[in-house]
């Protein structure tokens, strides 16, 4: 097996939501490859990691705020010199009913997944635009954005304006040097997840339902962000990488393949009345764990 090595010493890189779940695995993956790596967030998670000498450094930030967005990077780039890397990884949402939510939770759903990356990238742009490299904008999507997202429509709604986001600024700032890139994120275990899905026997049965037999990881999700913010991605920008194990299969396949096995019409026509009996897939996908 061939393992890449890459290194990012003297490297500058910014992780929201980089405390816990897939950021933590993120912001770990830049700190064990030699970056300064600082993550943000409301609350101060307590102590945290050192590896090689170097430890990872939390800023309180509300990233769903423009002027703290501002506050934060001009901050990273006076103490450091500069931020060669922002990861928008901030995210997330709660499951609810489309028809009763509330305006106001609709809202801040919008403004964490959408509206803060925005915020945050503008404030990076401002940096990144006068250093001689420029700079690599990576914007966490989900699997959401490119399907139906019930329960979580305003969420999914966002991380699809996400994608659009990551290709019009990929268009505007080329020219200064800044690439941004999206990955579309599909099922990942955290700790979070395990709950979520049923505990570890729930998070093996929802893996053998995806081609590559196992839900993501929070590796696997960095290793994609340590590539595009690499030099092995140089000419690679507005694009958006799916990370989700091959992806969910379609319910009609197994819908289909039991009625042929079972050869009854009365199995048959229980599964017309009751597709998701022959298929469940988890409710909200691989974002319980942000």
């Amino acid at each position: 097996m061939v393992k890449a090595v890459l290194d990012f010493s003297g490297s500058r890189v910014l992780v929201t939501g980089g405390t816990a779940g897939i950021g933590r695995g993120i912001a770990d993956a830049f700190l064990e490859r030699g970056a300064r790596v600082i993550v943000c967030g409301r609350k101060d998670p307590g102590d945290m990691p050192t590896k090689g000498g170097r430890k990872l450094e939390f800023r309180k930030c509300d990233v769903r705020e423009a002027s703290e967005c501002n506050a934060l990077v001009s901050g990273i780039a006076r103490d450091h010199g500069g931020l060669d890397v922002l990861v928008n990884n901030a995210g997330g949402s709660p499951e609810v009913d489309s028809a009763t939510c509330s305006p106001t939770l609709i809202e801040k759903v919008i403004q964490l997944n959408l509206t803060a990356a925005f915020f945050m990238s503008q404030a990076a742009y401002a940096v990144m635009k006068d250093q001689p490299e420029g700079g690599s904008i990576i914007n966490i999507s989900s699997v959401s954005a490119v399907r139906s997202s019930p329960r979580t429509a305003a969420y999914g709604a966002a991380k699809a304006g996400l994608l659009n986001l990551t290709e019009s600024l990929a268009m505007e700032w080329g020219p200064q040097g800044i690439r941004v890139n999206a990955l579309i994120v599909g099922l990942v275990a955290t700790g979070n997840s395990l709950e979520h899905y049923g505990g570890v026997e729930g998070v093996k049965r929802v893996g053998a339902m995806l081609p590559l037999q196992r839900m993501g990881t929070p590796q696997d999700v960095a290793d994609g962000c340590l590539y595009l913010a690499s030099p092995l991605s140089a000419y690679v920008s507005g694009a958006k990488i799916e990370v989700h194990g091959g992806g969910e299969k379609p319910v009609f396949v197994d819908v289909a393949k039991i009625a042929r096995d079972d050869g009854t019409s009365g199995r048959a026509a229980r599964l017309d009345a009751n597709p998701r009996a022959a298929y469940h897939r988890p409710s909200h996908s691989g974002e319980s764990h942000k």
